[in-house]
């Protein structure tokens, strides 16, 4: 075991992670505490000197982590991505599409179902879902008497956990690069791993959002809702129809579900396609199975043209069809792409400070892992890391800027507290998995709590609904899902116990739950 006492920085190497997480919960500027930690952390290897941890910082770590041929593929797709829902948005195919589905609804039931699978539809964008659910679909639950705090809750709790689980969206990218960040720090053969695979692999251990996402569909069929959304639920049901949201239509009106349809599937065969052409050589000749063949594929490149050959696709029906002008679609494509922007600010500067971490600089998981060893069971691993991004993301209302700040920081602790129970340690470990699962999903359940969250504001401005009664009607409904998500999840999973078992068993939580505690409306 590595004690602290033989480490080459010791509890200075816990200074740039702990300076990023305080400043940001304290100022809840993100990017700004990123780079306080960045800056604390070449301080460090400087020995003290600022003179040289300036240059050093710039040069070494940021600029290194922005000319990384990886991360700049996951610039250009992430960009590309949001310029071609910007094109979608403003040609007014999604309007059509969500308009074309409209007629399902006939219910309250019906009427929720109905959003909840829209948002499935839309899964490549939390930001894209939310801002259009909202607008599109109020004077439906307006007419059937659907409160708009109840809109808000089934845009929020669908948009970021159906992005955050999809294999083609805005989120896969920086998912999977925190992945491989975080295993590329680790010594030894154990960093030549997929992080693609290692994402897909931890979809069944991301309990609350996979639940959060299953709970919508639930409240919905069984009708019934408990706390705060029950009397808002009742006031709407009394009084019909709110007053109309002031919000300025930006769509075409001449657009068709087949300008938001086509992109899509064309990204998807494209992205799809290149993944396994790329793949084949990895996985032998001839290939040894679908998955092996998948998971060895170049996903970085096949992102890349996928989202290129959507935003082309996108572009060409637009403009082709006389809905947008090419004036309309530079504007929409650069209004698409600024939106992450702000993303991928945050996701380049943790980078630098995931850099900083590893054992060749400051060695900051081999030192906590070596606190942790005696301090905590490494069954509670998951738990413990589900908790700490939960009240992270709450904090400072961002899952990116919580994912960027632990990913690393969890994997290379994992890896070494694994290490040191004697066990063999690859990456498709159960703990590992369920670690890294756990940074995904704790910072989405923060984010969903939190009233600072840009997604939380969005879902409510877009659904007309006051922010603070969303956030007071939403957070009861997270915080139960939550619960369950570590009862009947992470503690569990890490005493051994199969994630097959206990994913259903907190879905039958769930539905008990609803049917003992939650009310109909007017009951």
């Amino acid at each position: 075991m590595l004690f602290p006492g033989d480490h080459a920085y010791g509890c200075l190497s816990l200074l740039p992670p702990l300076c990023a997480i305080s400043l940001a919960i304290a100022t809840r500027r993100v990017v700004l505490s990123l780079l306080a930690g960045v800056f604390v952390g070449a301080l460090v290897l400087a020995g003290g000197n600022p003179i040289i941890a300036v240059p050093a910082m710039c040069e070494e770590h940021l600029w290194k982590s922005l000319s990384d041929p990886d991360h700049l593929r996951v610039f250009v797709f992430t960009l590309t991505m949001g310029a071609m829902v910007g094109v979608m948005q403003r040609g007014g195919g999604m309007e059509d599409a969500v308009n074309r589905l409209l007629p399902l609804a006939r219910g309250r039931r019906s009427g929720q179902l109905t959003v909840w699978l829209l948002g499935l539809i839309i899964f490549f964008d939390d930001y894209a879902n939310s801002l259009l659910l909202g607008h599109t679909m109020r004077p439906l639950t307006d007419r059937l008497k659907i409160s708009r705090e109840k809109l808000a809750y089934l845009v929020d709790s669908t948009a970021a956990p159906v992005s955050g689980l999809a294999i083609v969206s805005t989120w896969v990218a920086t998912e999977i690069g925190l992945i491989q960040a975080g295993f590329d720090s680790l010594p030894g053969s154990v960093a030549e791993v997929d992080g693609f695979a290692i994402f897909l692999a931890t979809i069944p251990y991301r309990f609350y959002v996979v639940l959060a996402l299953l709970f919508v569909p639930m409240v919905a069929i069984l009708g019934r809702d408990f706390g705060s959304m029950r009397i808002a639920e009742e006031a709407a049901a009394k009084s019909g129809t709110q007053p109309e949201f002031a919000g300025k239509a930006s769509a075409s009106a001449g657009g068709s579900w087949h300008d938001a349809c086509w992109p899509v599937v064309v990204m998807v065969g494209v992205t799809v396609g290149l993944i396994m052409q790329t793949g084949r050589p990895a996985a032998g000749d001839p290939p040894q199975d679908l998955l092996t063949t998948f998971g060895s594929g170049d996903t970085y490149l096949a992102l890349v043209y996928g989202s290129l050959a959507g935003l082309l696709t996108a572009i060409g029906l637009s403009w082709g069809r006389g809905v947008l002008s090419l004036c309309d679609v530079r504007e929409s494509a650069f209004d698409g792409a600024s939106h992450v922007v702000g993303a991928l600010t945050i996701l380049w500067i943790a980078w630098a400070l995931s850099e900083l971490t590893k054992a060749n600089h400051l060695g900051t998981g081999e030192y906590l892992g070596g606190l942790l060893t005696n301090a905590l069971d490494v069954r509670l691993l998951p738990t413990a890391v589900f908790v700490l991004a939960s009240l992270i993301a709450f904090a400072t209302g961002t899952s990116w800027g919580t994912m960027g700040i632990l990913m690393p920081l969890v994997i290379a602790v994992t890896f070494r507290m694994l290490s040191d129970t004697g066990v063999p340690v690859t990456p498709e470990h159960t703990i590992m998995v369920a670690a890294i699962g756990s940074v995904l999903a704790g910072a989405i359940f923060g984010d969903h709590c939190s009233p600072i969250s840009d997604t939380t504001v969005l879902s409510s401005q877009s659904s007309g609904c006051d922010h603070i009664a969303h956030v007071r009607t939403q957070m009861p409904y997270a915080m139960v899902v939550g619960a369950v998500s570590i009862l009947l999840g992470t503690l569990p999973i890490g005493f051994g116990l199969s994630v097959w078992v206990f994913l259903p068993a907190c879905l039958v939580a769930l539905v008990v739950f609803l049917l003992v505690v939650g009310r109909r409306v007017g009951q």
